[in-house]
């Protein structure tokens, strides 16, 4: 049962949207601020993945890893902070909970029971892997709908992201 909020619904107060002079289109900053807010859930997912990661590794590369993983943790925080002010300048409604965040989600579930050290790198390679394919998609579909700025915002985004998939990604090679 949704929770009423000023005589409205609680999924209503989510899709409000706000009075701005920003030139793109209101269907179409509606269209983007839906893409933001996913990029915006699996940000957060992101970064609940990295600080469990982070707080529960062991093994051998326990000491790198941790570190790494409080690394990873901080640039997500920029990046979530930069997306959800995104949504508020195009006049949307940033659903920043971390129930919102678990509800649209994208990525895979990190599993509960993994703690050894190598095994955290696959999980979270798959995890940046997803996100960066679906931050790539972002672009191409902010760009199409008339906003390149949101578009530079998510390459900037998408530039880190792979770098640190990469950071991942070196601990599995050979």
């Amino acid at each position: 049962m949704a929770t009423r909020t000023n005589g409205k619904s609680a999924a209503d107060a989510t899709k409000r949207t706000f009075k701005t002079s920003i030139d793109v289109p209101p269907d179409a900053r509606e269209q983007i601020c839906e893409i933001l807010n996913l990029q915006l859930a699996d940000t957060t997912d992101l970064f609940t993945q990295l600080k469990h990661a982070h707080w529960n590794v062991k093994g051998q590369e326990f000491y790198q890893l941790h570190k790494l993983y409080d690394e990873l943790a901080a640039c997500t925080l920029e990046w979530s902070d930069e997306i959800a002010e995104r949504i508020a300048i195009l006049g949307g409604y940033a659903k920043g909970t971390l129930r919102m965040a678990a509800d649209a989600t994208r990525l895979p579930e990190f599993p509960p029971d993994c703690v050894q050290d190598i095994d955290t790198v696959r999980e979270l390679v798959a995890s940046y892997a997803n996100y960066c394919a679906t931050t790539r998609e972002a672009i191409n579909t902010t760009d199409e709908l008339g906003d390149p700025t949101t578009a530079d915002l998510l390459t900037e985004v998408s530039v880190d992201a792979d770098k640190n998939l990469w950071f991942l990604e070196a601990h599995l090679q050979p």
